[in-house]
């Protein structure tokens, strides 16, 4: 009765030889085309550097100015620009502006990424049901795939660097930016895709001027979805030397000191508040501008 009550597993060996021979596999293709691979990533790693010496080496009155115009230009809420105004200033206050920024930047350029591979990656999904049925199981994978998992592939083919976690963390923040892009785009009524059809209007025209317009207030959700789990994946992706909040709070974690993990910890909630405020602003804005033109 063994069988019954113990489950039968692989012989050990057979195991342990089908694990050696995956992992001498991935070795082997990381020895063959992992430099190719390392420079085909090397603009993003300049659009990275950039907008980091941007966010650092720029003055913070200026960057603050900045940041306020464009909570102001999202939001027309006062409330919204100056809390995060208030916000920024306690944390530059405890001495935590540089990694602020740091962080801000790799947001952005995560940001920035996932739009230009998720909106498209949407649209097709959007319209053919065969894509979005070999997209989806890709999806679910990478939203339950634990964050760790992540950095094995990642580090082996490009090595420690602000490159490999920018990867990561678009691989673990995207989905949401995919999936919102192709719901909002299905759930657009078909009785203003019948009225463009009958006015003439191609397939581009009916996505740029119907579908998009439409569909953007979700989209936008997928956006603000996006930034929140990239923001959550900051700490993680710290470990393979992406710089910024995340790194002080592993060493807060690593040396025990409970002051500069909660500080640090607390610096990425308000950033995040940031964000999801102002994101969730400019959807409200676009939602109302929707109903007032399409009734």
């Amino acid at each position: 009765m063994e069988w019954f009550t113990k489950f039968p597993t692989m012989d050990a060996n057979s195991l342990r030889d089908l694990k050696k021979t995956i992992d001498e596999g991935f070795r082997t293709f990381t020895r063959a085309y992992g430099d190719g691979i390392e420079s085909v990533f090397e603009p993003l790693q300049h659009f990275l550097i950039w907008s980091e010496r941007f966010m650092t080496r720029t003055p913070w009155p200026i960057i603050l100015l900045l940041i306020a115009l464009v909570a102001w230009f999202a939001s027309r809420n006062w409330k919204i620009v100056a809390g995060s105004i208030a916000t920024l200033l306690v944390i530059g206050y405890l001495d935590m502006w540089d990694d602020t920024m740091k962080t801000v930047s790799m947001i952005f350029v995560c940001t920035v990424l996932s739009i230009v591979i998720g909106i498209p990656m949407g649209i097709l999904m959007a319209r053919s049901d065969r894509v979005q049925n070999v997209i989806n199981p890709v999806l679910d994978v990478m939203q339950t795939m634990p964050s760790f998992v992540y950095l094995i592939p990642v580090v082996m083919l490009l090595g420690i660097g602000k490159v490999p976690g920018l990867i990561a963390v678009v691989i673990y923040a995207i989905p949401p930016m995919i999936r919102l892009t192709n719901l909002g785009i299905r759930l657009v009524d078909k009785d203003v895709l019948e009225a463009a059809d009958a006015f003439g209007s191609s397939s581009w025209q009916k996505l740029k001027n119907v579908q998009m317009p439409l569909a953007l207030p979700t989209i936008m959700a997928g956006i603000n979805q996006t930034i929140m789990m990239a923001l959550a994946m900051v700490v993680i992706a710290s470990m393979i030397g992406v710089q910024g909040l995340g790194q002080p709070v592993l060493k807060a974690i690593s040396n025990q000191y409970f002051t500069l993990g909660i500080f640090n910890g607390l610096a990425i909630v308000g950033i995040a508040i940031i964000f999801d405020r102002v994101s969730q602003a400019f959807g409200k804005r676009l939602q109302k501008h929707r109903e007032i033109i399409h009734g």
